[in-house]
């Protein structure tokens, strides 16, 4: 992967509770280049949000690039650098031998990574970091959108659909109402 175009990227994602209505979004540079993602779902959390974000900016772009990967989730920095290798060598399951939470967005992002050269950065959310808080202003903005186009009803219905969807999955703890402060 020599001469590789370099890239840096931003993501962000998050909920209108957990879960609840989400929004993901991402900020990729190239050069002067900036090009702004962002999208979200009507009943989702916030770690699936984190990855799709990541999942997204890694999918826009075009040709193998040398990737700077800015996020300010941990769970998505360690999963993709510490964990995923102990993952696939067992078959998608725990060190405790449960089901990894959210294995189809894993598998995706590390497909699209393995076609990259990515160095992974964490950093602290809500911190003033300029390409952090834009991709947390356009997440918020989805789930405005998404509030916005959608009666309680239908958000209530949808939060009950996803619920018993996940219900289905073993080992699902990330579904826990969140500690008052936490992320």
């Amino acid at each position: 992967m020599a001469d590789l175009k370099h890239v840096t990227i931003h993501s962000d994602g998050g909920c209108e509770g957990n879960p609840g209505p989400g929004g993901w979004a991402a900020l990729l540079e190239f050069g002067r280049a900036r090009k702004e993602i962002s999208g979200g779902e009507l009943a989702t959390t916030n770690n699936r949000m984190e990855l799709r974000a990541a999942i997204e900016a890694l999918a826009s772009l075009k040709e193998p690039c040398s990737v700077d990967f800015y996020t300010d989730s941990e769970y998505v920095r360690e999963g993709i650098t510490s964990w995923i290798a102990g993952w696939k060598a067992r078959r998608w399951r725990t060190a405790e031998r449960k089901p990894v939470k959210n294995a189809d967005l894993w598998r995706h992002l590390d497909e699209l990574a393995s076609g990259h050269k990515v160095n992974w950065h964490w950093l602290r959310g809500h911190a003033g970091h300029p390409g952090n808080e834009r991709c947390d202003q356009l997440a918020a903005e989805e789930i405005r959108k998404i509030l916005a186009r959608h009666k309680p009803e239908e958000l209530a219905a949808a939060l009950a659909a996803f619920r018993e969807q996940q219900s289905a999955l073993p080992n699902q703890p990330e579904l826990l109402p969140l500690r008052p402060g936490g992320q």
